[in-house]
Protein backbone atom coordinates (compact mmCIF):
# COMPACT_ATOMS: atom_id res chain seq x y z
CA UNK A 1 0.00 0.00 0.00
CA UNK A 2 1.16 3.47 -0.90
CA UNK A 3 1.48 6.91 0.66
CA UNK A 4 -0.19 9.82 -1.15
CA UNK A 5 1.02 13.40 -0.82
CA UNK A 6 -1.35 16.26 -1.70
CA UNK A 7 -1.25 20.03 -2.08
CA UNK A 8 -4.50 21.77 -2.93
CA UNK A 9 -6.67 19.43 -0.85
CA UNK A 10 -9.09 22.23 0.09
CA UNK A 11 -9.85 23.19 -3.52
CA UNK A 12 -12.51 21.92 -5.92
CA UNK A 13 -10.61 18.96 -7.37
CA UNK A 14 -8.41 18.42 -4.32
CA UNK A 15 -11.33 17.98 -1.94
CA UNK A 16 -12.89 15.30 -4.16
CA UNK A 17 -9.50 13.65 -4.61
CA UNK A 18 -8.95 13.55 -0.86
CA UNK A 19 -12.18 11.59 -0.44
CA UNK A 20 -11.08 9.16 -3.17
CA UNK A 21 -7.72 8.61 -1.50
CA UNK A 22 -9.13 8.09 1.99
CA UNK A 23 -11.72 5.60 0.75
CA UNK A 24 -9.25 3.66 -1.39
CA UNK A 25 -7.45 0.50 -0.34
CA UNK A 26 -4.50 1.54 -2.55
CA UNK A 27 -3.19 3.99 0.06
CA UNK A 28 -2.42 3.37 3.70
CA UNK A 29 -1.40 6.97 4.38
CA UNK A 30 -2.57 10.31 2.95
CA UNK A 31 -0.48 13.38 3.77
CA UNK A 32 -1.68 16.88 2.95
CA UNK A 33 0.13 20.22 3.02
CA UNK A 34 -2.06 23.29 3.30
CA UNK A 35 -2.50 26.69 4.88
CA UNK A 36 -5.57 25.62 6.80
CA UNK A 37 -7.12 22.52 8.30
CA UNK A 38 -9.65 20.69 6.10
CA UNK A 39 -11.69 19.77 9.15
CA UNK A 40 -11.60 16.12 8.05
CA UNK A 41 -10.67 13.44 10.55
CA UNK A 42 -9.57 10.02 9.31
CA UNK A 43 -7.10 7.39 10.59
CA UNK A 44 -5.20 7.49 7.26
CA UNK A 45 -4.94 11.28 7.14
CA UNK A 46 -2.01 13.39 8.35
CA UNK A 47 -2.40 17.12 7.77
CA UNK A 48 0.55 19.51 7.85
CA UNK A 49 -0.39 23.17 8.20
CA UNK A 50 2.54 25.00 6.64
CA UNK A 51 3.90 28.29 5.40
CA UNK A 52 4.48 27.54 1.71
CA UNK A 53 7.20 30.18 1.60
CA UNK A 54 9.30 28.30 4.16
CA UNK A 55 10.25 25.04 2.37
CA UNK A 56 13.06 24.30 4.83
CA UNK A 57 10.41 23.78 7.52
CA UNK A 58 8.60 20.94 5.72
CA UNK A 59 10.93 19.45 3.10
CA UNK A 60 11.68 16.43 5.29
CA UNK A 61 7.94 15.66 5.46
CA UNK A 62 7.50 15.24 1.70
CA UNK A 63 8.04 11.49 1.68
CA UNK A 64 5.78 9.01 -0.09
CA UNK A 65 4.92 7.39 -3.41
CA UNK A 66 2.47 9.57 -5.37
CA UNK A 67 2.42 13.37 -5.25
CA UNK A 68 -0.85 15.02 -6.30
CA UNK A 69 -0.64 18.74 -7.12
CA UNK A 70 -4.17 20.16 -7.35
CA UNK A 71 -3.27 23.64 -6.13
CA UNK A 72 -4.39 26.56 -8.28
CA UNK A 73 -5.99 29.97 -8.32
CA UNK A 74 -6.97 32.74 -10.74
CA UNK A 75 -5.34 36.11 -11.32
CA UNK A 76 -8.46 37.81 -9.98
CA UNK A 77 -8.51 35.70 -6.83
CA UNK A 78 -4.75 36.03 -6.27
CA UNK A 79 -4.86 39.79 -6.77
CA UNK A 80 -2.00 40.12 -9.26
CA UNK A 81 -0.07 38.22 -11.91
CA UNK A 82 2.87 37.91 -9.51
CA UNK A 83 0.72 36.38 -6.77
CA UNK A 84 -0.95 34.05 -9.27
CA UNK A 85 2.41 32.84 -10.59
CA UNK A 86 3.55 32.06 -7.06
CA UNK A 87 0.61 29.69 -6.53
CA UNK A 88 0.48 28.09 -9.97
CA UNK A 89 4.18 27.93 -10.82
CA UNK A 90 6.51 28.56 -7.90
CA UNK A 91 4.78 26.35 -5.32
CA UNK A 92 4.32 23.35 -7.67
CA UNK A 93 7.96 23.69 -8.80
CA UNK A 94 9.13 23.96 -5.22
CA UNK A 95 7.28 20.81 -4.15
CA UNK A 96 8.36 18.95 -7.28
CA UNK A 97 12.00 19.70 -6.50
CA UNK A 98 11.61 18.48 -2.92
CA UNK A 99 9.60 15.41 -3.92
CA UNK A 100 12.19 14.48 -6.54
CA UNK A 101 15.01 14.83 -4.03
CA UNK A 102 13.06 12.63 -1.60
CA UNK A 103 12.61 9.90 -4.24
CA UNK A 104 8.85 10.24 -4.71
CA UNK A 105 8.00 8.12 -7.77
CA UNK A 106 4.99 9.87 -9.33
CA UNK A 107 4.08 13.52 -9.74
CA UNK A 108 0.58 14.31 -10.99
CA UNK A 109 -0.61 17.86 -11.60
CA UNK A 110 -3.77 19.68 -12.67
CA UNK A 111 -2.97 22.06 -15.50
CA UNK A 112 -5.34 23.55 -18.07
CA UNK A 113 -6.51 22.86 -21.59
CA UNK A 114 -4.39 24.88 -24.08
CA UNK A 115 -1.59 25.43 -21.55
CA UNK A 116 1.43 26.66 -23.50
CA UNK A 117 4.60 28.40 -22.34
CA UNK A 118 4.52 30.48 -25.54
CA UNK A 119 0.95 31.65 -25.08
CA UNK A 120 0.16 35.38 -24.97
CA UNK A 121 -2.37 34.59 -22.23
CA UNK A 122 -0.60 34.88 -18.86
CA UNK A 123 -2.70 32.16 -17.24
CA UNK A 124 -2.04 29.61 -20.02
CA UNK A 125 1.60 30.68 -20.29
CA UNK A 126 2.17 30.03 -16.57
CA UNK A 127 0.47 26.64 -16.78
CA UNK A 128 2.63 25.80 -19.78
CA UNK A 129 5.82 26.81 -18.00
CA UNK A 130 5.24 24.45 -15.08
CA UNK A 131 4.46 21.68 -17.56
CA UNK A 132 7.76 22.34 -19.36
CA UNK A 133 9.64 22.28 -16.07
CA UNK A 134 8.12 18.95 -15.11
CA UNK A 135 8.96 17.50 -18.52
CA UNK A 136 12.64 17.75 -17.57
CA UNK A 137 12.25 16.32 -14.05
CA UNK A 138 13.39 12.84 -13.08
CA UNK A 139 10.25 11.31 -11.60
CA UNK A 140 9.40 7.84 -12.86
CA UNK A 141 5.98 9.19 -13.84
CA UNK A 142 4.80 12.71 -14.63
CA UNK A 143 1.09 13.05 -15.44
CA UNK A 144 -0.30 16.40 -16.56
CA UNK A 145 -4.08 16.70 -16.61
CA UNK A 146 -5.55 19.39 -18.84
CA UNK A 147 -9.23 19.81 -17.98
CA UNK A 148 -11.47 22.25 -19.79
CA UNK A 149 -13.62 24.74 -17.87
CA UNK A 150 -14.22 23.27 -14.42
CA UNK A 151 -17.68 22.92 -12.93
CA UNK A 152 -18.65 22.30 -9.32
CA UNK A 153 -19.31 23.97 -6.00
CA UNK A 154 -16.48 26.26 -4.95
CA UNK A 155 -15.98 28.47 -1.92
CA UNK A 156 -15.63 31.46 -4.24
CA UNK A 157 -17.83 32.60 -7.13
CA UNK A 158 -16.38 32.29 -10.66
CA UNK A 159 -18.60 33.87 -13.30
CA UNK A 160 -17.00 32.06 -16.27
CA UNK A 161 -17.66 28.69 -14.70
CA UNK A 162 -21.29 29.53 -13.96
CA UNK A 163 -21.83 30.68 -17.54
CA UNK A 164 -20.00 27.61 -18.86
CA UNK A 165 -22.19 25.27 -16.84
CA UNK A 166 -25.35 26.94 -18.09
CA UNK A 167 -24.07 26.89 -21.67
CA UNK A 168 -23.29 23.17 -21.48
CA UNK A 169 -26.76 22.35 -20.18
CA UNK A 170 -28.48 24.41 -22.87
CA UNK A 171 -26.30 23.42 -25.85
CA UNK A 172 -24.68 20.04 -25.09
CA UNK A 173 -24.84 18.98 -28.76
CA UNK A 174 -22.07 21.46 -29.64
CA UNK A 175 -19.35 19.44 -27.90
CA UNK A 176 -18.68 16.64 -30.38
CA UNK A 177 -15.76 15.65 -32.58
CA UNK A 178 -12.78 17.98 -32.24
CA UNK A 179 -14.79 20.24 -29.93
CA UNK A 180 -15.33 17.48 -27.39
CA UNK A 181 -12.23 18.44 -25.42
CA UNK A 182 -13.69 21.92 -24.80
CA UNK A 183 -16.76 20.60 -23.02
CA UNK A 184 -16.85 21.89 -19.41
CA UNK A 185 -16.07 19.15 -16.91
CA UNK A 186 -17.07 18.52 -13.31
CA UNK A 187 -14.30 18.76 -10.72
CA UNK A 188 -15.45 15.45 -9.28
CA UNK A 189 -14.94 13.75 -12.65
CA UNK A 190 -11.41 15.16 -12.91
CA UNK A 191 -10.60 13.92 -9.41
CA UNK A 192 -11.75 10.40 -10.27
CA UNK A 193 -9.65 10.44 -13.45
CA UNK A 194 -6.66 11.74 -11.50
CA UNK A 195 -6.94 8.88 -9.04
CA UNK A 196 -7.17 6.30 -11.84
CA UNK A 197 -4.18 7.73 -13.67
CA UNK A 198 -2.07 7.38 -10.53
CA UNK A 199 -2.79 3.64 -10.49
CA UNK A 200 -1.67 3.11 -14.10
CA UNK A 201 2.01 3.56 -13.27
CA UNK A 202 3.02 4.57 -16.79
CA UNK A 203 6.61 5.66 -17.27
CA UNK A 204 7.72 9.12 -18.35
CA UNK A 205 5.82 12.31 -19.16
CA UNK A 206 2.22 12.19 -20.39
CA UNK A 207 -0.54 14.75 -20.97
CA UNK A 208 -4.23 13.87 -20.52
CA UNK A 209 -6.68 16.20 -22.27
CA UNK A 210 -10.18 16.94 -21.02
CA UNK A 211 -12.13 14.56 -23.28
CA UNK A 212 -10.07 11.62 -22.03
CA UNK A 213 -10.47 12.78 -18.43
CA UNK A 214 -14.24 12.80 -18.95
CA UNK A 215 -14.16 9.22 -20.20
CA UNK A 216 -11.90 8.01 -17.40
CA UNK A 217 -13.81 9.81 -14.68
CA UNK A 218 -17.17 8.44 -15.81
CA UNK A 219 -16.05 4.83 -16.36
Amino acid sequence: MKTALVIGSTGLIGSYLLTELLESDQYSHVITFSKRDTGIKHPKLKQHIIDFDQPESYKELVVGDDFFCTIGTTIKQAGSQKAFRKVDYEYPKQFAEIASQNKVKQFLIISSLRADANSSNFYLKTKGEIQDYLRTSDFETIAVLQPSLLLGNRNEFRLAEKIGGLFMKMLPFLFFGNLKKYKPIEGKIVAKALFKIAQQKHKGFKIYESALLQEMGES
